[in-house]
This record gives structure tokens, C-alpha cells and sequence, in this order.
């Protein structure tokens, strides 16, 4: 492949403030982007919120935030209390309504900050580049005359769904009126009368609908969302138009132009190293030593398995996994994390340690792409987060899902029914299901299929991104050039 080119030309550099929602599942996108706009000339203050600033100081060690030259990093509050859990992610439903209604006065402060070229010797500000779920950055945006991009770090198809749930609530299909709604035979309900989601149910839409609460907070902050994205200057998705074309064409009309420009890992594959480029984003401190036991595995032989960075489970769903896993007699490669399961430390059961020593490696947290792009990793038992699904796509690994929350359920939905590369696992979770599962992916008909379509989806994601022709670099290359860079700044004021 070739790389995207530099741009040059006279003048003060365009400057971009990128503000990512504050969990690991939209930083990781939003920084992948940050770097494919330095790349391009931009230059780049990247916004955390002052809980995970310090959660990526006590991981990576003090020095990790100073940044470079043309890519700085700051932070402001999230308006919630200080909390306990200190290395886990704050409650997302807290989070959405604590930023959007506290983080506007924070963020106006920082940008009349950068603003004062004076002192800080950087360029003003001419664009913004936000999290599609911190839309408090429209309000500075419009105030200071730049454009805003929005980063839907959702799939297409989980945005698709989020902009049905103002429909779902005047048909009278959530809040459900029984609260026993998961067993009832209620999430089987089909939803019919959705273009690009024809046949989906109830179980497969995004899961805050599952609720009996008319007050619930997002149930009702959702639809907010969706009516305030038209004042966007575009929508950005880390997806690519063959996989996803018939739901982009679906949204809403009311949403600005849309923009997709992934996978973006492909795209920052094509950038040469340096040390904007070997930055990582992870809260947690990454263990390099299941990269070294990989290493020692034949090719396809190991089961990956993470269900992501929020993602929390039973003690006995934990156990019926890890049963499950060693029952299969697979070899496999497991993200533990020290929050994953409610309320208590993620312990395994001894034996299941004793029988699994020989063929298995836990670790608390690694680089999930350096992983999935092993040779050794033949299939992945996943969460069905949005970037799990894009990378594992990238490296043509075939799944099975087991969704938590939020467009997990929809993404589980798409890769199973409509991408033919994933198979679903049931929330209970049971030993028998999990090694039956874990077997047929990993040995089965049904798993040498799951990755012959993810290879055909990886060749067209290549395809995508490739220099000069992909769609998805073309599409990056007009975002730049007609959106970031068209209007010009004015004075900003409160």
C-alpha cells in the first residue's frame, strides 16, 4: 500500500481539538484519528477527562501525558464525584448525562486557553473533532465559528438502531410494561419497518431500551442525540461503505454528510513510525508476555478471549466460561480484568487454573490488535464492541459473540445474520455451550466458513483503505480538505 500524503502550504497549521467520550472503547478510535490528522499537518490537542488523565499517568508512568510539539494533551472535569474505582470505567449512563451537562463550561475555558496563541505558541483553533456522544462541543463550536465533526465510534448499524428509539417508544414497544420482559418472550418481538434491519428483534436493538422506566436516563438522553447531530458539519464512522452501505443510506435525513473512513487501523498502518505513531491509548498498562507465549503456538491454535473494557459478568457466569474453555481442550489466550466480574475480584477456581496451565495464559490486559493480528489466533470469544469487531475483521478472525450492552447486541446481529462471521453464545452462559461453541470455531465446518467470509470482508476492507483509489481514503481526503479546512475561525466569545 502507499500512505497518505502531507499536506503543505503556508500559513498557521489547522488545528483540531479532539474530545473523546471518556471509556477505552471510544479513546482508542478517537486517538487513531488524532494521528491520521497530525500526519496530515494538523495540529492536534487531544482531550481526556481528568480521571482517565490519571489513570493513563499511574499506567504508563508520569512523563506519558507531555506531549509533542504538535500534539498536546488536556483535560477537564466529567462532573461526577470522585470514585473508589479508581483503574475500572465510571458508570456510562452517569457519564453521558454528567458530561453533557457539566463540561461545557470546562471545555469553553480550555479553548480561550488555546486560543491565547501568545502563550501557549500553538496555532488557534479551527476545528473540533468530537465523540458523537459529547455533543456539549457543538454549543463551543458554533460560538467560535469552526466546523465539528462528529466520531460515531458505534457501528453504522448500532447508530441505525439509537435513532429508531423515539419510534420504539410511540409504538408502545419500550418501556416494557413487564418487568419480566427477558424471559416473556417480549425482546422476540420483530421490528419490521426498519430499512437495513429487516427481520431484527428486539433482543438485537440496542439494549437501553430494555427498561420499564419511562424516566430512564438513556432511553430518554438518546433521542437527544440524535436530534442535535444535525448541527454537525459531518458524521464520521470507523467503518467502510462495502460492509455497511445499505444502513448508512438508512439514517436519518436530517443528519449531516456522512463519512466512512475505516477501518481506521488499516489507514494508520500506512503511516511511516515515529513518535506520534507509537503512542498507545490504553487505561490499562498492556502485559507483553502473552505476545511471547503466542509466539510459541502453531497458527490457528489459540482462542482469544476479551469481552472488552466494560463488559462485567457473575462469578458464576465467570466460571461457566472458564469451565467451558477448558472443556473444549483448546489452547486460549484470556483478558482478565480486575473489574470484570460485579461487585468482587475475578478469581478462577483453582482446579480450572491446575488443568489449563499447559494450554492457557490469563492476563489482566494486552494490545488487542498486536493479538488479533497473531498468526497463532484462529477465533475470538468477544463482547462484539464496535473496534473488536473492526479489528477482527481487519485480521479475518472469525467469532463468537456474547454481547453485554448498549450496539453490542446489534453488532452481534450483523455479524451473525448479515456478515456470516460471528455465531452468538446465550447471556446465561453455560459450560456445555461454551466448549461446544469454542469447538466448532475453532475445529468445525461451521468456523472454517465463519473464516472464509471474514477473509472475503478483509479484502474488501483493504480495498477501502488502500492509497489512492479506497473509498474510505478518499473519503478521509475529502473530510479534510472540504470540512476541517473550509471555514474560517472567528473570535471567540462566551
Amino acid at each position: 500500500m502507499g500512505s497518505l500524503s502531507v499536506s503543505k502550504g503556508g500559513g498557521d497549521k489547522p488545528h483540531a481539538v479532539c474530545v473523546p467520550f471518556p471509556a477505552q472503547g471510544h479513546i482508542n478510535p478517537m486517538f487513531k484519528l488524532a494521528k491520521l490528522l497530525h500526519f496530515r499537518g494538523f495540529h492536534i490537542t487531544f482531550v481526556h477527562t481528568e480521571f482517565n488523565r490519571n489513570r493513563l499517568l499511574r499506567s504508563h508512568g508520569p512523563h506519558y501525558l507531555d506531549g509533542l510539539p504538535s500534539f498536546n494533551f488536556e483535560a477537564i472535569p466529567d462532573g461526577l464525584p470522585p470514585s473508589d474505582a479508581v483503574d475500572s470505567t465510571q458508570d456510562i449512563p452517569s457519564l453521558c448525562f454528567s458530561t453533557d451537562r457539566s463540561c461545557i463550561g470546562p471545555f469553553r475555558e480550555l479553548l480561550q486557553k488555546l486560543n491565547d496563541t501568545n502563550s501557549t505558541g500553538a496555532p488557534p483553533v479551527s476545528c473540533i473533532v468530537s465523540d458523537g456522544s459529547m455533543l456539549f462541543t457543538l454549543d463551543a463550536a458554533e460560538e467560535l465559528g469552526v466546523p465539528e465533526v462528529l466520531l460515531c465510534t458505534a457501528s453504522a448499524c448500532g447508530l441505525l438502531g439509537y435513532s429508531q428509539y423515539r419510534n420504539l417508544v410511540e409504538r408502545g414497544l419500550t418501556p416494557f410494561k413487564d418487568p419480566d420482559y427477558s424471559t416473556n418472550g417480549d425482546l422476540e418481538t420483530v421490528i419490521d419497518w426498519i430499512p437495513a434491519m429487516e427481520g431484527i428483534t428486539l433482543k438485537y436493538m440496542p439494549s437501553f431500551v430494555r427498561t420499564t422506566n419511562p424516566d430512564d436516563i438513556m432511553l430518554n438522553f438518546i433521542p437527544t442525540l440524535i436530534d442535535r447531530i444535525h448541527r454537525a458539519s459531518a458524521v464520521l464512522f470507523n467503518t467502510f461503505s462495502a460492509l455497511e452501505q445499505s444502513v448508512l443510506s438508512a439514517l436519518p435525513t436530517h443528519f449531516p454528510p456522512l463519512y466512512p473512513i475505516g477501518p481506521l487501523p488499516l489507514l494508520l498502518n500506512q503511516l511511516p513510525d515515529d513518535e506520534i505513531k507509537s503512542l498507545g491509548s490504553n487505561l490499562w498498562k498492556e502485559d507483553p508476555a502473552c505476545l511471547e507465549w503466542l509466539d510459541s503456538k502453531q497458527p490457528n491454535s489459540v482462542v482469544y478471549v476479551n469481552f472488552g473494557s466494560i463488559a462485567v459478568m457473575t462469578p458464576n457466569q465467570l466460571v461457566e466460561f472458564a469451565w467451558g474453555l477448558a472443556d473444549s481442550r483448546q489452547q486460549f489466550l484470556w483478558v482478565v480484568r480486575p473489574d470484570l466480574v460485579t461487585g468482587d475480584a475475578a478469581v478462577l477456581p483453582a482446579d480450572f487454573m491446575a488443568e489449563t496451565a499447559d494450554r492457557g495464559i490469563l492476563v489482566p490486559w494486552c494490545d488487542q490488535e498486536r493479538v488479533l493480528s497473531h498468526p497463532a489466533v484462529g477465533g475470538f470469544l468477544t463482547h462484539s464492541g464496535w473496534n473488536s469487531t473492526v479489528e477482527s475483521i481487519v485480521n479475518a478472525v472469525a467469532m463468537i459473540s456474547w454481547p453485554f450492552f448498549a450496539e453490542q447486541q446489534t453488532n452481534c446481529w450483523y455479524c451473525c445474520e448479515k456478515w456470516g462471521i460471528g455465531m452468538e453464545i446465550d447471556s446465561e452462559v453455560k459450560r456445555g455451550e461454551v466448549e461446544k461453541q469454542v469447538r466448532e470455531l475453532m475445529e468445525g465446518d461451521k468456523g472454517k466458513e465463519l473464516r472464509r467470509r471474514a477473509m472475503k470482508w478483509k479484502r474488501l476492507a483493504e480495498e477501502a483503505t488502500a492509497t489512492p483509489t479506497g473509498s474510505s481514503y478518499l473519503n478521509l481526503e475529502d473530510l479534510i480538505n472540504n470540512v476541517l479546512l473550509s471555514t474560517p475561525k472567528k473570535n471567540f466569545s462566551n
